[in-house]
Order: C-alpha cells, then structure tokens, then sequence
C-alpha cells in the first residue's frame, strides 16, 4: 500500500469516527428513549430513525456495494428507506429501539473498517458513473467512503434541526469559543467583476455528482454584500411593514405568507416591543449584529426586493466565493485550497449559533467577501437542477430526483455543517417555504442599479 492511500484510509477511519460519535451525542448521549422514539415534528424524522439510517445506509454502500459483503438486516432497509417512507409517517414504523439501533451501527461499523482495511482506493475520482457502479468505480480515491461520511454528517445538521423544533429544557451544551472582536469589512458589498470562471468541479475526491461536471460560466460584473444579512438589518424590514407589503413578496411567497401568518423568521416573538427567540430550549432576546436565519426563500427574496436589491444566482455566488481574479483560478473554498479551520469559518457546531457579521477575515475570499462557508446557508435564486453534462452517480435518487421541482439552490454550509460536508462547490437544495434549517441569506445587486 502507497503512503497516499495509508493517509487516506487514516483519515477516512477518522471521519467515520467523528460522525458516528456526533450522531451518537445528538440522539443515545443526549435524550432518553422516549424522547428518541418521539416525533417532535411533522417536518422531521423521530431522531432513533436517523440514527438507525445512517447505520443502515453505511452498510449498503460500504458493506454489500463497495465490500459484496452479505447483507447483516436487509429485513430493515425497508423502513430506512428516506423515500419510501415519508417523515411525518416514519413514527408509525417498527423502528429499532435505540439500544438495538446502537447496536446494529457498531456492528456495522466493525465490519466496515475491516473492508476499509483491504480496500483499493488507487485511481481518480469519478467524473461520472455507470448505471450500475462497480466496485471499482466506488472504491475509485475512496468516492464511496467520502459519500458516507458526509451522508451521516448531513444527518447530524438534520438532527440538530429536530432539536431546534423540539420542546423542552435545553440537552445541547453551550460551550462557545470566546470571540475575538470583529473589525467590519472596508465596504458594504464588493464589485465582482465580469468574465469567465470554472464553476463546478470534475476533480474533488468529495464531490457529488450534481457539483460535476465543471464547467466555464461567463457571468457579467455585479455587486455582492461582504457579509450576510444581520438580524438588525432584518429588524428594519420587518418595522417598515416588510411582512404586510406585497410589493415586496412574490405571487407564490405571498400566499405563502398570508396563509401561514408569518410575520418574522421561525423562532422569532415580540415581546414588550423587543424581539426574542427560542433557541435549543433557551428564551433570549435576539442577537442584533449576527446573521439572520430560520427564513425561507420567500422572505430572503422579500427582503432582497424591499433593500432594492436582489438575490445572487448561485454562479453569481459560487464565482464570489472561489475566483481569484488575480489568478483566474476557482479556489475550493473562498481562502484557497486548503481544508477549513476555526479562523476561516464557524463550522462543526463549534458553538449552536453563527458568529456577528464581518467574523472570520482570514476566511475571505479572495475578492473580500466573508462568511461565504459556515455560519449559516445562503438562498440563491436558482432552482435545482443537473449542469449539463450531469450524470448520477452512485445513484438517482441522490439529486437526480430533485431536479426542477421547484426547490432551490442554497450554498456555503452553516455552523451545524461539519467542514467534510460542505466546499464551495457544494450544493444543498430545499423547498422555497422552508425556515427549520439554519438559512439566512445575501443580497446582489446588477452594476447598472444604484
């Protein structure tokens, strides 16, 4: 074995070990049974299924795919099957209890580290995949190990959105870093100039298939805030009647807003004329100079419109994010190339919430715009859909399924996202109504718009 592939597998064995604990501190360490078997949303899975999914979906892939190991419970894939079973009915399923389900996860894990062990991972990743993918297309720079990992990582931000609906006394420690002070950026918003960049990427080891294949894009020049929209530049919107305007609101997002009655971001509630929010179990006024999150596309497009602006595309975003205009390169995170730390981005729930505006300069990119990874995810006004040239791989239902039905394109990760999940290539997608994830937004502007 190379010494590239013994680092490789070292740090494969090491990331599966990081999820599998952030699963377990978010379900068995956290809450007791009933909790766990509890459905503490329409919107959400009863947390013990998440945590039997992740077990069940590392043993298809690298157990009886990559491994052509025999199935160890193929009587359960049924039940933890995302598209089979919707999540407001999955409570009503015979799901493993979550001392079976912890069970089940470390057996699975002990057989999977034993096929890591003998595993090929020689090769280049796949820029894209047949049908049915071999083995050695899934075992190709350790593609299938790589989806795995960031599959369950994916699932500890959900969970942590289950607990965010959750009601109840707080389960989650609070143990923020101590804040160095935020100096604001130079300006407001950035100019990014136009021409072509290389959006997507055929050469990520990590990478989906809906980032692939890369592709150039010419965009034309545009305006792009530095930072995300805060919580008190959100507050102004909503005191100049933001919510009761439909000048402001799409045909769609109106409706939307008038028959749920929404009048602030989720979690949000005035109280003696200052707005306060629920919090993991916790009652606190609302942090002025951090950014906002918990809003739909709806109200971020609102906002964008009222603020006389618009939302970035996601090229406009992804070009913000990795060009170097310098160079002419497209970067794989907004610094550079190299993988995130704490100074670049708040990422991997290092605290349960994003940090003020204008943190993180060291993780600016290269055209000055910070907090583009991390904190939290920024709405795009794309829909999405596969680049051309797109091919699934390892499977449809991955994104091929999503593709034009309406969702929309969000990028850069959130505080809840682990830095093995997200890069700025990464593209996440949710329905337009949606406030339970950890988004927020930025707006963009045309150059010929004052």
């Amino acid at each position: 074995m190379s010494l590239e592939q013994e680092r490789a597998k070292e740090r494969i064995a090491a990331e599966l070990d990081r999820s599998r604990r952030y699963s377990n501190e978010l379900t068995i360490e956290a809450l007791d049974e009933a909790e766990l078997l509890a459905q503490h949303s329409p919107l959400m899975s009863p947390l013990v299924w998440d945590l039997a999914h992740v077990g069940n979906y590392e043993e298809q892939w690298l157990l009886r795919a990559a491994g052509r190991r025999e199935a160890l419970r193929p009587d359960i894939d049924g039940l933890y099957d995302a598209f089979e079973n919707p999540r407001a009915e999955r409570v009503t399923l015979p799901l493993l209890r979550p001392d079976e389900a912890s069970e089940y996860n470390s057996r699975v894990r002990r057989e999977v580290l034993d096929t890591l062990d003998g595993a090929d991972l020689s090769g280049a990743p796949p820029t894209s995949g047949p049908a049915a993918p071999s083995e050695h297309s899934l075992l190709e720079a350790g593609f299938i190990f790589h989806m795995v990992i960031q599959h369950e990582f994916m699932h500890g931000e959900t969970m942590l959105a289950t607990h965010q609906l959750r009601r109840g006394a707080p389960v989650l420690l609070e143990e923020a870093p101590a804040l160095a002070s935020v100096v604001a950026p130079a300006s407001r918003e950035v100019l990014v100039p136009g021409g072509p960049f290389t959006l997507g990427t055929d050469d990520d080891p990590w990478s989906f298939d809906n980032e692939r294949p890369a592709r150039t894009v010419d965009l034309p020049a545009f305006w792009i805030d530095t930072t995300p929209v805060s919580n008190a530049a959100y507050q102004e919107f909503i005191a100049d009647g933001g919510y009761l305007d439909p000048r402001w609101w799409s045909r769609e997002g109106w409706e939307w807003r008038t028959r749920r009655e929404v009048v602030a971001p989720a979690f949000w509630a005035l109280e003696n004329g200052l707005w306060t929010r629920r919090r993991f179990g916790r009652h606190e006024h609302v942090p002025p100079n951090e950014p906002v999150q918990h809003v739909s596309f709806h109200e971020a497009e609102a906002y964008a419109r009222w603020a006389g602006k618009r939302l970035p595309t996601e090229a406009e975003w992804e070009k913000a994010a990795r060009y170097d205009p310098a160079t002419g390169r497209s970067h794989r995170f907004p610094w550079g190339d190299a993988d995130p730390e704490p100074r670049h981005a708040n990422l991997g729930r290092r605290r349960l919430g994003p940090t003020p505006v204008g943190s993180g300069p060291d993780g600016a990119s290269a055209l000055g715009v910070r907090q583009l990874i991390g904190d939290v995810w920024e709405w795009t006004s794309t829909t999405f859909y596969g680049y051309p040239g797109f091919h699934a791989f390892p499977y449809a239902e991955y994104s091929e399924v999503f593709f034009d039905d309406g969702y929309k394109v969000l990028r850069g990760g959130s505080w809840a996202t682990h830095p093995t999940a997200v890069r700025s290539t990464f593209r996440n997608w949710d329905h337009p109504i949606r406030r339970q994830i950890f988004s927020g937004f930025r707006c963009a502007r045309d150059v010929d718009r004052a």
